[in-house]
């Protein structure tokens, strides 16, 4: 199987630099690589002339239009038989497509997402992220740590699936909000094979501060209930866990107030999740705390942006 690799990339050339040479030293080498510069005022174009030799690498530019037009772009460029996407931040293990390809082959899968994770030369910070973006206790396991694997929904930072799936169903229907998880319920709505391949993940290099990390879960949020537009059954209650953390808090001073008990039962539950955050946090001390402060900014992110869209989308 021949692999096409996509990314949409925008004003990161130093990061598609880490990607490109993670991609040079892969075990299994059947793939072409697309990147579509989307609009950047920084082009990446230098960078990826550096690895024609290395790589077969081309080179695309689009006036900025979003990541999920970048795509598309890149799909009508792709010359292989299965599609893979990455996010020009994140960086791939050297075996990647070696159990790629076995996983799609043994499976007989139509399209895979993988899973996300922090390296061990990332800082606190983004050991810190990565945590509250994986977390049993901020998702729900939600994003790569799934029982059953064909109820994954593919991220657009690590995701992929064949040209037999982009020619019946096309590809991302909008820019940037939430385009991979949509296209994810398109493609099982089909009657395709979608599957979680826990073994295919990626390092995901964020770097995000704290103001900006919030921002991001707070589209996270926004996005969830925007794809609703085209799916109606893909708002689950575990996607609204979040409001209900941000509502507890913002009641929390008046149940202190006017219901002490209950107050002191809701402190309790908070105190105790605020433990075991600390305590399933990777690394040292100063990362097991940054976790707890990354954790309860992408829950409340994440909830006001759901609060923001459900008026968008239903009150309006």
């Amino acid at each position: 199987m021949r692999f096409s690799v996509i990314i949409p990339v925008y004003n990161r050339p130093e990061e598609l630099q880490n990607l490109l040479q993670s991609l040079g030293k892969q075990s299994f080498t059947d793939f072409e690589v697309i990147v579509v510069e989307d609009g950047s005022d920084l082009s990446s174009e230098h960078i990826v002339n550096n690895f024609q030799t290395l790589l077969s690498i081309i080179y695309s530019y689009q006036e900025n239009r979003g990541q999920g037009i970048a795509r598309n772009k890149g799909m009508e460029l792709a010359k292989g038989d299965y599609f893979v996407f990455f996010d020009s931040d994140c960086v791939i293990p050297p075996d990647y497509f070696s159990i790629l390809n076995t996983a799609v082959g043994s499976r007989h899968l139509d399209a895979h997402g993988g899973p996300d994770d922090a390296g061990d030369d990332f800082s606190d910070w983004q050991k810190a992220m990565n945590f509250s973006m994986t977390s049993f206790w901020t998702t729900g396991g939600i994003r790569g740590k799934m029982k059953n694997p064909a109820k994954y929904q593919a991220r657009g930072y690590n995701m992929g699936f064949s040209r037999a799936v982009y020619e019946k169903l096309g590809g991302f229907v909008h820019p940037n909000m939430a385009e991979d998880i949509e296209l994810s319920i398109r493609i099982k709505k089909a009657g395709f094979k979608l599957e979680l391949v826990e073994e295919a993940f990626v390092y995901h290099h964020r770097k995000n501060d704290f103001l900006s990390f919030v921002r991001q879960s707070h589209q996270f949020g926004r996005n969830r209930v925007f794809i609703t537009r085209f799916h109606k059954d893909a708002l689950k209650p575990v996607h609204l866990m979040p409001l209900l953390f941000l509502l507890g808090l913002v009641f929390l001073p008046i149940a202190f107030l006017y219901m002490k008990p209950l107050g002191l039962l809701m402190a309790a539950a908070y105190i105790f999740w605020t433990m075991a955050v600390l305590l399933s946090a990777k690394g040292g001390i100063k990362s097991r705390f940054l976790a707890v402060l990354t954790s309860y900014g992408q829950l409340i992110g994440y909830g006001t942006g759901v609060l923001k869209e459900v008026f968008n989308t239903f009150l309006k």
